[in-house]
């Protein structure tokens, strides 16, 4: 990659570090890598993103580092994605953290996936003792229940329970907060809680017949494939990046599979890439339709079409009389995710009128000592930009509990 790394401008103004959401410095590690040196360069990466070895493979490059690279107007930006990841990876399995200095003051996190891990790590090494808890059997979160293998080999994962152990970072899994143990219970047992569970309640069609047993939900799939008998035909409905994990992985396991986008792929959310390589892969596409009604065997779709209206925007829109019934053995709905406040039990923060927790510059609730972060906070996001928001939420945290706010 030296000759990539060469061809790179290294900007004073980087676009592609003001694109990226934890803001790595690109010309900086992009000179140390020109330099050799590699250590120094992947150890700043991780300093500022632990899960730098991740995310320079989950995420959507075209949107972020590559697509704002100044060289775009050549056509030839750089591709810094490779370079992280050859840096990152390796440095991975052989960084050993070691814990700071103990201050004495104990830290619940409620949620074992990237957020968690992040303020998890950050803290610890600020001396704080950190006990995670997680509905799962072991750690990871979505990186390890949610995003496929073809995708993510969970090698990497693994690496991260091996960094919390040796950090002397406690796991407790099979633990689900809010039943087993309530927030109201860690916060009078610990110093600060910070929950961090993502989005992880799949949300609905609300239309009739979506209880039929045929319907499955992406999440539920995803977490574990072989434990459903979808059929022949599988239809999944959605346009993001969920989707494209599900219909990717029913694919793979020979299933005939259709995905059902109420707009064009230019308006899917998902990553483009992984839409191309699920088209590449056999993964039937078909647009403007959305479904209306599920029936035992088939389900009812409507077609769509895109307007403009006065104020310039394009919206989508169904078209009356254009019901149409597609044959199907099973249906995952991959259309997006909730938040399950549940968590909270009878200790429930303060929200907007929307429903959203509100919270303060440093992800501190309206209840004294609670944070929250990544998805349960921001919504169904992307792997980096859960880390930005731990980092946020545990240099709060960390100001907190040492009274500088």
């Amino acid at each position: 990659m030296n000759q990539e790394a060469n061809r790179c401008l290294l900007c004073k103004k980087a676009r592609c570090t003001a694109a990226c959401p934890v803001h790595t410095d690109v010309p900086r590690h992009m000179q140390q890598y020109r330099d050799g040196n590699y250590d120094d360069a992947a150890k700043m990466l991780f300093e500022n993103n632990p899960f730098s070895a991740i995310t320079c493979q989950v995420c959507d490059w075209h949107k972020l580092c590559l697509g704002h690279c100044i060289l775009n107007a050549r056509k030839v930006p750089i591709r810094w994605y490779e370079i992280e990841n050859e840096l990152s990876t390796s440095y991975l399995e052989k960084v050993h953290l070691k814990p700071g200095i103990s201050n004495g003051r104990r830290v619940a996190i409620v949620g074992g996936g990237p957020a968690g891990i992040t303020a998890a790590i950050k803290l610890c090494e600020a001396g704080y003792d950190i006990t995670i808890f997680d509905s799962n059997e072991k750690l990871g979160g979505v990186l390890r229940y949610g995003i496929p293998q073809f995708r993510l080999d969970k090698k990497y994962v693994d690496q991260y329970e091996r960094i919390c152990s040796e950090m002397g970072i406690k796991f407790k899994g099979n633990t689900f907060v809010g039943k087993d143990i309530t927030v109201a219970s860690l916060r009078q047992d610990f110093d600060a809680v910070f929950i961090a569970t993502g989005a992880i309640l799949p949300r609905k069609l609300d239309i009739p017949g979506e209880d039929n047993p045929k319907v499955i939900y992406a999440l539920d799939y995803l977490k574990d494939p072989t434990s459903f008998d979808l059929g022949k035909k599988v239809i999944v409905v959605g346009g993001g990046n969920v989707t494209m994990d599900a219909s990717r992985t029913a694919n793979r396991n020979g299933h005939d599979t259709w995905v059902y986008y109420r707009k064009t792929f230019e308006n899917m959310p998902a990553n483009s890439i992984e839409v191309e390589e699920a088209k590449a892969e056999g993964v039937h596409c078909q647009v403007f339709e959305v479904p209306v009604e599920v029936k035992d065997d088939s389900l009812v779709m409507r077609n769509c079409e895109n307007v403009v209206s006065d104020d310039g925007k394009v919206h989508t829109r169904m078209i009356e009389g254009t019901d149409h019934e597609v044959a199907y053995d099973s249906l995952i709905i991959a259309i997006s995710s909730n938040i399950d406040h549940s968590v909270f039990g009878d200790d429930m923060p303060q929200c907007d009128d929307k429903g959203r927790i509100t919270v303060d510059d440093h992800n501190q609730t309206s209840l004294p000592g609670l944070f929250v972060a990544g998805d349960f906070l921001l919504g169904p996001q992307t792997v980096v930009e859960a880390v930005e928001s731990a980092k946020k939420a545990a240099a709060g945290i960390d100001n907190y509990l040492s009274g500088r706010n």
